[in-house]
């Protein structure tokens, strides 16, 4: 460790700066070392200038800011201004040959920037086919210089969400420098299916040596191809699978996929060994097929009762049961977590994926509603990055939300994954799998049995409590630093809903949003969106983070599918919220940060961004087809992404929003119309605040880390973050 210490005092001088001693000597959080990010852009007023202040240079509090040592500025290698109460600088007499460098006063210079030719740069992509979209990215120092490297994911034309049908291509994740040199590319396999669902990758540096590691799960047949600087092919090779699982047959060749003819196979086997499965033995479930599907005995063999199944049980409980189309998912072979190393790719350790996935989500509750989807609520992946305790980072890892929810979190020594806890709501009950109401019903596990409905299609971590160490927000749910549960929130439902003063979860939702957004009250708060419709007690909800309890909310008694937070009225206090139906064909209003009601009209709910240099929040707007826009809700427009798309349908989010390299703004990442491309958007509004990187804020990095989970959520600092900051309240940094 004392070598890491001596490494990061070395990183921060060589970027320009000094390493102020840690308070009482207390060792802190390991975060990234990173360069000064400085970055130059053309502008119809000049070149303007951006760059970081790192998270331990900042030394104290102003009116507007943190204070640190003044900047110098240089133009060709002479200085031409010091900067003081920014990091920011537009050069009035700069040109598009103008090389730039900044420096902390009594310390080294920056690397070189020369100017982008405007607010934009392309990094450029090696696309794998024409069905190939760039979908979600994270960023990572995969070689320890102190510059971000770019991870992509390619999602093809027939990617599909988790209770579609059908067969999709195959998902690759590459990693690439801002210069567009790809380092490697991996194929998850025709194992993996293709979907915002199924596979959540993280990069982070876990294991403290200033390099990257990526996680995420995959299968039989995921090949890692790396690539030599001229673009040729070094290598290519599966991963290796478990031993265990080679003895038993299983090859990097075979291929899970299950078609129609399979699945009918496959249910026939189900009822053939029904007597014996685990829940029918213990009498938990009827002791026949024909029990459960409400039939006399004796109604004929395994493929008879098939054939009821699918063409006569099935479309009576719901027409869209067209189980004989049913084709394309995975529910059998192994499933694995790997750790792969970022700056090569190369594998170094690969487990089977915990918990397994049991069934075709029989056990799940996929057979048991109206709606018959199996492969459904069993495969619902999430992950994110937690600093369990204080200081090292974690890897979480979940399967679940609907019925049973699982989650676990692995640390990264260089080596071998460590699990340090895992959490089990256990199988929620039912009286019979194929006609039952399970959610919103207790899993079996004494502690964790409330936990059951309550994810949502994202998780957030924070220190809600203050302790210095993080929680896992999982939805209306949080767990603990140590894996015990901190709370589950309920409440009663109101009059008009399905049961009027019953107690209940808050359940599950589409949009949670997890910072300081009421500056006069203690701690943090989470703001959620809800889709219970009327046996939701809120369509929208704020809680207080550290204990759950509801501040205020507004019953919708429909879906309430869109939410989000932002400083958008900087003339009210506090941080604004709203909360829309899906398709925004209904609002539930406009907020402040106290629940009064500011209006019935709201802004958009894609993804919010701080661009502005005011700290007020801006919107990210666009989806599908239409052209991305930032707009302001006093302001207007005031950015037209031509040329780009946003991801993920209408959800309409970016590729990545995070503050990869100048100030403490965030810069826009969106794949060009043809995926050519990533082109990075840089806010050019001179700011007067300072502030270090918000990556250097222990929160919003791993948020960033988690932004690619399935429904993208913004990421948030630790602080109060807005136009009215209070700045002796932001956290300095000692790490």
């Amino acid at each position: 460790m004392r070598l890491r210490r001596i490494a990061l005092v070395a990183a921060l001088l060589l970027a320009g700066s000094q390493a102020p001693a840690q308070a009482g000597g207390r060792r802190g959080i390991e975060l990234e070392r990173l360069d000064r990010g400085l970055v130059a852009a053309a502008t119809s007023e000049g070149v303007f200038l951006s760059w970081r202040l790192l998270g331990p240079e900042a030394t104290g509090h102003s009116t507007t800011g943190l204070t640190s040592a003044a900047f110098q500025v240089y133009r060709d290698g002479r200085r031409i201004a010091t900067v003081t109460d920014s990091t920011n600088y537009l050069d009035r007499a700069g040109t598009a040959t103008s090389k730039y460098q900044v420096a902390p006063v009594h310390g080294g210079r920056s690397a070189t920037a020369t100017p982008w030719p405007s607010n934009h740069v392309d990094l450029p992509l090696n696309k794998p086919g024409d069905i190939y979209s760039a979908n979600d990215m994270s960023v990572g120092d995969v070689d320890g210089d102190g510059q971000y490297e770019y991870i992509v994911k390619w999602d093809p034309s027939n990617s599909k969400d988790v209770s579609q049908v059908g067969y999709t291509g195959n998902v690759y994740i590459d990693a690439y420098e801002l210069d567009g040199t790809q380092l490697y590319r991996i194929d998850l396999g025709v194992n993996i299916r293709a979907g915002a669902h199924y596979t959540q990758f993280l990069v982070y540096d876990f294991d403290g040596d200033g390099r990257s590691e990526m996680m995420f799960k995959t299968a039989p047949g995921t090949r890692i191809t790396r690539y030599r600087p001229d673009g040729s092919v070094a290598s290519s090779k599966y991963i290796t699978m478990p031993a265990a699982d080679l003895k038993a047959g299983y090859r990097n060749t075979d291929d899970y996929r299950m078609s129609a003819a399979d699945y009918y196979e496959h249910l026939v086997r189900m009822f053939e060994g029904w007597r014996e499965h685990p829940e029918v033995v213990a009498g938990h479930w009827p002791a026949t097929v024909e029990a459960a599907l409400g039939l006399a005995p004796g109604y004929g063999d395994a493929r008879a009762l098939v054939d009821y199944f699918i063409d006569v049980y099935a479309p009576a409980r719901s027409t869209r049961n067209a189980l004989r189309n049913f084709e394309g998912f995975i529910v059998d072979g192994p499933e694995y977590l790997t750790v792969f190393e970022g700056a090569t790719g190369r594998e170094l350790q690969t487990v089977h994926y915990k918990p397994g996935r049991t069934d075709d989500g029989l056990m799940w509750g996929d057979y048991a509603m109206a709606r018959i989807e199996p492969g459904n609520r069993v495969d619902r992946f999430l992950s994110g990055v937690a600093y369990l305790d204080g200081r090292h980072p974690s890897a979480i890892f979940a399967r679940g939300y609907y019925t049973r929810t699982t989650i676990i979190a692995y640390g990264w020594n260089g080596h071998r994954l460590t699990e340090n806890w895992y959490v089990d709501s256990g199988w929620v009950p039912m009286t019979n799998p194929f006609n039952d109401s399970p959610h919103g019903r207790d899993g079996t596990n004494p502690e964790f049995a409330t936990i059951t409905t309550q994810g949502d299609h994202s998780l957030s971590v924070a220190d809600v409590d203050g302790d210095g160490k993080q929680e896992i927000v999982y939805g209306s749910a949080t767990i603990d630093n140590d894996g015990s549960l901190l709370y589950s929130s309920f409440d009663t439902l109101p009059a008009g809903s399905a049961a009027p003063g019953d107690y209940v979860r808050l359940g599950h939702g589409d949009a949670m949003h997890v910072t300081d957004i009421d500056p006069d009250r203690p701690g943090l708060e989470i703001f959620t969106a809800h889709e219970g419709a009327t046996y939701a007690p809120y369509g929208m909800a704020m809680r207080d983070a550290a204990t759950g309890e509801v501040l205020f909310g507004a019953y919708s008694g429909r879906d309430t599918g869109r939410a989000m937070i932002g400083d958008v009225r900087p003339d009210i206090p506090g941080i604004e919220n709203w909360a829309s139906l899906p398709g925004g064909s209904e609002a539930l209003g406009l907020h402040k940060a106290t629940g009064e009601v500011l209006g019935t009209a709201i802004p958009g709910t894609n993804q919010s961004i701080r661009w502005a240099g005011d700290g007020t929040t801006q919107i990210l707007n666009g989806a599908i087809d239409v052209t991305p826009t930032i707009n302001d809700w006093t302001r207007g427009l005031v950015l037209t992404a031509s040329g780009t798309l946003a991801n993920n349908g209408t959800k309409g989010t970016a590729s990545l929003i995070a503050d990869i390299f100048g100030d403490w703004r965030e810069e826009l990442l969106l794949r060009t119309t043809d995926s050519s491309a990533i082109r990075i958007y840089l806010s050019t509004e001179l700011t007067g605040h300072k502030l270090y990187t918000l990556m250097h804020d222990p929160q919003y990095r791993v948020e960033v880390a988690r932004q690619q989970t399935t429904y993208n959520q913004p990421s948030y600092p630790s602080f109060y973050l807005a136009s009215d900051t209070d700045w002796a309240k932001v956290p300095l940094r000692r790490f």
